[in-house]
């Protein structure tokens, strides 16, 4: 990066993480199976280029499993349902291809099993989010929702002997429930933690990377759609960490050529259910504007993969099964 002139910092690591690759190909590879219509409860994932681009090839996007015809096939979207749609769906004999995130059901697993165990769970998530109706489905009766630290206060008066258990969604910011779980604690002293952390490993390195270049940057670009939790996290994140200013684009065309005024080093940077596609728009609105020059900032490397349902991994050879 030079001493002067206008510089880029590219966030490392950033955009699809395993479940979004998972979610995003298992609606692909139905397309490529069944052919199309199919029919998908609420947005796959929250970025609207990918649910548009998706509609284009004949992806129907539905708000219940009551608007899809009976028989048809219809996925569910990432961030997990509860158990009462997937007895909807069965009841009008749908084919279900579940492209639930792995992640969010383990923190459904947990539910379940600190339900069946005798818990209250507080769910430290924002209210009306689709991964925090699936949780709290699970055991709605004990579920009590933490939506900010002002949602500390909403709650009950737990007593001592009362067992409680906290769980979050998957996709907040690391320090904002770090503050809120402080909270719980000092009014619940007797509050127990989950066996493992419930925010995911993407979110997480995406916060990271964002704070590592925050402090050098005169402004953050977020590529990402608004309804997209970590997504807008990242613009909060940015700022925390010390961008003087940072917004949210789902396009490059969003860019406002205000913010770049008296701007020398810009962040780039989107959540994890952009695709790449995205981020080199910016990239070249950007160069055509005089920030040519761009370090990619690695913070973390990602492996992670995770398996298709079974419904559409490819078919195993008579010698492979033999093998």
């Amino acid at each position: 990066m030079t001493e002067t002139g206008k510089n880029v910092l590219l966030a490392a690591p950033r955009g699809y993480c395993a479940g979004v690759d998972r979610a995003v190909e298992t609606v692909e590879k139905a397309l490529e199976k069944y052919g199309a219509p199919i029919y998908v409860r609420k947005q796959i994932v929250h970025n609207r280029y990918v649910v548009e681009s998706l509609a284009k090839r004949g992806v129907i996007f539905v708000e219940e499993a009551s608007e899809a015809p009976e028989g048809a096939h219809l996925v569910f979207s990432a961030h997990g349902i509860a158990p009462a749609v997937r007895a909807e769906a069965e009841g009008r004999k749908q084919l279900t291809l579940d492209a639930t995130c792995p992640l969010v059901t383990k923190v459904h697993n947990e539910a379940r099993r600190f339900h069946r165990d005798g818990y209250h769970i507080l769910l430290v998530g924002h209210e009306g989010h689709e991964e925090v109706e699936g949780t709290a489905g699970e055991a709605p009766e004990v579920t009590h929702l933490v939506d900010g630290v002002e949602g500390v206060a909403k709650l009950p008066d737990f007593l001592q002997e009362e067992k409680l258990i906290w769980l979050s969604q998957t996709t907040l910011s690391v320090d904002e429930t770090i503050t809120i779980v402080n909270q719980l604690r000092e009014r619940f002293p007797h509050l127990e933690n989950p066996p493992s952390d419930d925010i995911c490993y993407a979110t997480q390195n995406r916060q990271e990377s964002v704070k590592n270049i925050a402090p050098k940057c005169d402004l953050m670009i977020v590529v990402g759609s608004k309804n997209s939790s970590n997504s807008v996290r990242l613009v909060e994140v940015a700022l925390e960490a010390g961008s003087k200013a940072s917004h949210l684009v789902d396009f490059a065309s969003e860019i406002d050529e205000a913010w770049l005024e008296g701007v020398e080093t810009v962040g780039v940077t989107c959540g994890a259910s952009v695709p790449e596609l995205l981020v080199r728009e910016v990239l070249e609105f950007l160069d055509e504007r005089g920030y040519s020059n761009v370090e990619q900032v690695t913070t973390s490397t990602e492996t992670i993969q995770f398996s298709l349902p079974r419904e559409l991994r490819p078919a195993r050879t008579a010698q492979g099964a033999k093998a």
